[in-house]
């Protein structure tokens, strides 16, 4: 089982906050999440430094 994490991002589509979960053993990941406010598809792109902190980029599918 690989250990989960969470992190709040903003909503590119709505803008409100929303929490979702990373896998910090995972250098690089990229996936699709939807807004649990206004069910819009948010891209997400995770990048996790040399001290575990996560950087994740939130955009729409356009941008």
């Amino acid at each position: 089982m690989k250990y989960r994490d969470s992190a709040v991002i903003q909503c590119p589509h709505c803008g409100q906050k929303i929490n979702v979960d990373i896998d910090p053993s995972v250098a690089h990941q990229e996936y699709t999440e939807d807004c649990h406010v206004c069910c819009r598809p948010i891209f997400l792109s995770v990048d996790i430094d040399v001290k575990g902190r996560p950087h994740i980029t939130a955009r729409r599918e356009n941008d």
